[in-house]
């Protein structure tokens, strides 16, 4: 029997540890299952998912970048109804929780989502707020906080499961967000979904992409990342899971030392495929080294 706890709990969301994948990153975690033993990870968010399904966006739609990666998917994903019918019972069979990362271009659509998967098998929801509000002109949920709190107040009128809000960093000030989310009612937080960039070909001198823009991810992104987890942990009293250029374990205990409760890994799972698992083995590692016998022991440590 292990003599290291690393167990979290993220306001009523019990992890058997903070190790979890990033949606989109990840598949619906079966397309994985031959490299991860998922029975060992906290939590699988599952790919993005919508009312209907989505083909997404023309290709080109991944550029790579120094350090990273630039992808305008567009939430390519077989809608909700499959995912309930294919997707989740094989995702219960497994120990890690289960959750589902939904996107709407409406609030009544999130909070449609969030009924039809108020179900059991879905640990929590992790509510996409980058998404194009279509009844504001295109304005991303996620960019004032009077509209990123009417979806978390919407989704919560719908479901009894967890609420995770995953953050955009394209604000001037996340602990605005932050703050008018945690008042809405989301349970958790998780930070930061992608920067947005661009990259151009000289040789055509046109953008690589076919939607021109796309989300910045990878290492690049991981010292705003840091800061903004960091800067989330002084403003709101409810769980963090961070997340935005993980690598390797030292780059997971620098996020719990700056808030985090749980971290998620996303880019780095292309790059290698078992990288969870040496996340995973790297943090008891560390905790062994330092003398921690609690994971909860290291969060929060550098926060003044």
């Amino acid at each position: 029997m292990s003599d290291l706890n690393l167990e979290v709990d993220l306001n009523g969301l019990q992890l058997a540890n903070p190790v979890t994948t990033a949606s989109g990153t990840f598949g619906f975690g079966m397309e994985y299952k031959n490299y991860v033993d998922l029975n060992q990870l906290g939590a699988v968010m599952v790919k993005g998912t919508t009312l209907e399904a989505k083909q997404g966006n023309a290709t080109p739609r991944i550029a790579e970048t120094p350090s990273g990666m630039l992808n305008a998917i567009g939430l390519q994903n077989p809608g909700v109804e499959y995912f309930l019918k294919k997707i989740l019972p094989e995702t219960k069979k497994y120990e890690a929780e289960t959750i589902v990362n939904i996107s709407g271009n409406t609030v009544e659509e999130y909070a449609q989502l969030a009924n039809k998967l108020n179900v059991a098998g879905v640990g929590a929801l992790e509510v996409n707020i980058s998404c194009p509000n279509v009844k504001k002109g295109g304005l991303a949920f996620g960019t004032q906080p009077e509209m990123a709190a009417g979806v978390v107040t919407a989704v919560r009128q719908e479901t009894d499961l967890p609420i995770i809000t995953k953050l955009s960093p394209n604000v001037a000030d996340i602990t605005v967000i932050a703050k008018a989310v945690e008042e809405a009612g989301t349970d958790i937080i998780s930070l930061i979904n992608t920067l947005v960039g661009m990259k151009i070909d000289i040789q055509k001198q046109e953008p690589i992409l076919a939607n021109k823009m796309g989300g910045l991810s990878g290492p690049a992104i991981k010292p705003v990342a840091v800061k903004m987890v960091y800067q989330a942990a002084k403003a709101v009293d409810v769980p963090l899971i961070g997340m935005g250029g993980i690598s390797n374990y030292e780059d997971a205990i620098e996020f719990l030392l700056a808030g985090a409760s749980a971290i998620s890994i996303g880019t780095a799972n292309f790059v290698n495929p078992e990288v969870s698992m040496e996340v995973l083995d790297g943090i008891k590692g560390y905790m062994k080294e330092n003398d921690y016998t609690d994971i909860n022991q290291i969060v929060g440590n550098a926060v003044e």
